[in-house]
């Protein structure tokens, strides 16, 4: 039967059921004896009420709902449904005839006939689809132990008993009052800390967490937890994660990192954010690597009038093109291939797009590659930036976002100076009239190109060893998803001249990172996967702060955003250093560009950058 079909056939059920609430409540009034007054005094009515209640349900939409997944909200329009029906048919018969031949109990009683009648078959549908479906279980069917009660448990038991797949044999919760209880016939069996005793008297094959909102902490325990039973263990997505609907069994997934390092989802302000980009062209430079990729993924589903992608690395750019191009066939697109150090590009794609706002993630990252390679971590980071800048400001580009990194403040690293500057670049652009200049400033990225985390899933995939630099050291960690949104949150907010910095979390050791990976990956740290400390490579520490002792730290209206009041910046003195820059670039003189780094950043702390001869000193592990 058609969905048209059905509805029409739920339509015409509700009408019969207007009749019966109708005539019963006739009855009702009169002890269900009442041979002479069935249809005299009531044709008329019969006509108002069908015409006035069918009204009401075609404006709330009642027939649309599904009798399979029956609930409260479908409760709720029925009785929305019976009372503005009831209204409607006493103001029409008012109007009439003052109600001369209708008692005013019929009133009273109609809705109460109605209600019974319309939401009775319903919940006796569901509860017979239900049963169906629970019986339909096969031997060969899992048997589940789920971890959590809520509304994502809720429907995961659901949907697990009507797929016949996996038969849920017990809940786990700490919740204390909800011992003894049932969930769809599930039993709660207690609290998480009995996992292992429950997995074992239920004999269950599989457990899932069913914890999408849990902090890191919690997802931590339950991992330990599950973990300590040798059973394999899925997760629904987290939150953050979750772009529609209500996860069931084809959302179940292996636990990630991210679900341990993971944290809270973000508050997005959408009214705030759509306001700044929707309808209007909007440009990322380095669009195509992690974080400019995910910028582009964001902004996309925002509305922009254009998307324009600036990036060097044509295959990044066509993989993110054509992904755009799938999800958003609607979205104008430009793909751009350009470096952001091209004077000609820049200006020509500023010109041609004209856009109004310009986000600038493309940036050279590798703290130990970079710390060799001074000239080109200037040139990128620096005069890439520098000429950004320019060009936004000579093409009259209201907005230009900085993306900055954690390793900028108090830098030990080349990478990190060449940060630093950029920001004070953008800092002494701002001081001009026109577009308005804002950084945002954060720490490493789950499974960004060349980080961390690809780097130790490969070398697990290889049997190990996994390397890490110091078993001391320490990151902040956020997911990309999370960085872009509170990247385009705090966009949307700057007024020009801001450094904000997002809220990290508390800093995660890199070896309880790499150890963690291993579990996931179903071995055993320092058993089936050796960990290897490798020692500080140059440019590295052991610790990375977020903000300098001279920034005084303020809240914002958003709680995972953060206002750094920063020191002043001298303009001409910053233009005319940035003349030297390119002036040695041009020479290749690293010598005198490393001079220069220090005249603008004097708290830099670096060692020395002359590489051995013929030797770019490199070991694989944790930048």
């Amino acid at each position: 039967m058609t969905i048209f079909n059905r509805r029409n056939a739920v339509y015409l059920h509700d009408l019969a059921m207007v009749v019966l609430a109708w005539q019963g409540a006739w009855l009702a009034r009169s002890n269900f004896y009442a041979p002479d007054f069935v249809w005299r005094p009531t044709l008329y009515s019969f006509v108002i009420a069908m015409v006035s209640q069918a009204l009401i349900f075609r404006y709330l939409g009642l027939y649309r709902g599904l009798w399979r997944f029956a609930s409260l909200p479908d409760l709720w329009n029925i009785l929305r449904s019976a009372a503005l029906g009831t209204v409607t048919i006493g103001l029409v018969m008012f109007v009439h005839n003052r109600l001369a031949d209708v008692p005013r109990s019929i009133l009273l009683l109609y809705p109460v006939f109605l209600v019974g009648l319309l939401s009775g078959p319903r919940l006796a549908f569901r509860f017979w689809k239900d049963h169906t479906f629970s019986i339909r279980l096969t031997a060969n069917s899992k048997r589940v132990l789920v971890l959590g009660v809520g509304r994502a448990a809720d429907t995961l038991v659901r949907d697990m008993i009507r797929d016949g797949r996996y038969s849920p044999v017990g809940i786990l919760d700490d919740e204390s009052t909800l011992r003894n209880t049932q969930l769809h016939g599930v039993p709660v069996l207690g609290g998480l800390e009995r996992l292992k005793e429950v997995s074992e008297t239920t004999e269950a094959e599989i457990l899932v967490i069913a914890m999408p909102s849990a902090t890191n902490a919690e997802m931590q325990r339950v991992v330990a937890l599950c973990e300590a039973t040798d059973l394999p263990f899925r997760t629904l997505p987290r939150l953050i994660d979750q772009v529609q609907g209500d996860p069931g069994v084809n959302a179940l997934r292996e636990v990630s990192i991210e679900d341990l390092l993971g944290r809270d989802a973000v508050s997005f302000e959408l009214p705030v954010v759509q306001a700044s980009l929707t309808g209007k062209v909007v440009l990322v430079s380095g669009g195509g690597g992690s974080i400019g990729a995910e910028l582009c993924r964001q902004i996309a589903r925002l509305g922009p009038h254009e998307l324009v992608i600036f990036e060097q690395s044509e295959y990044n750019l066509y993989r993110i093109e054509m992904e755009l191009r799938q999800r958003y066939p609607d979205l104008r697109v430009h793909a751009v291939i350009g470096d952001v150090t091209d004077e000609a590009a820049v200006d020509h794609v500023l010109e041609r797009f004209n856009p109004m706002v310009v986000f600038h993630a493309a940036a050279y990252k590798h703290v130990p590659m970079l710390q060799y390679q001074v000239r080109q971590a200037v040139r990128n980071n620096v005069l890439g930036t520098w000429r950004m800048a320019c060009g936004a400001s000579r093409h009259g580009v209201r907005k230009f976002v900085l993306i900055s990194t954690d390793k900028a403040v108090n830098p030990t690293s080349l990478m990190g100076a060449s940060k630093r500057i950029a920001e004070i670049v953008a800092e002494s652009f701002n001081q001009l009239d026109g577009t308005r200049f804002t950084t945002v400033r954060f720490g490493n990225v789950l499974g960004s190109a060349g980080s961390v985390v690809p780097l130790f899933q490969e070398q697990i995939r290889n049997g190990g060893p996994v390397t890490v630099t110091h078993p001391e050291m320490t990151r902040f960690f956020m997911t990309i998803p999370e960085a872009t949104q509170l990247i385009l949150q705090a966009g949307a907010m700057g007024r020009g001249g801001e450094i904000y910095v997002l809220d990290m979390g508390e800093p995660i050791k890199i070896a309880f990172l790499a150890q963690q990976l291993i579990r996931l990956s179903g071995l055993v740290p320092g058993e089936d996967i050796r960990i290897d400390y490798t020692g500080l490579r140059p440019g590295e520490r052991l610790h990375e702060e977020l903000f300098h002792e001279d920034e005084r730290l303020e809240k914002t209206q958003h709680r995972k955003i953060f206002l750094a009041r920063h020191r002043t910046v001298d303009r001409s003195a910053v233009e005319q250093t940035i003349g030297e820059l390119t002036e040695a670039c041009e020479r290749f003189d690293e010598q005198r560009i490393t001079a220069l780094i220090k005249r603008l950043v004097p708290e830099m702390t670096v060692a020395d950058v002359s590489a051995p001869d013929n030797v770019i000193p490199f070991k694989r592990g944790v930048s």
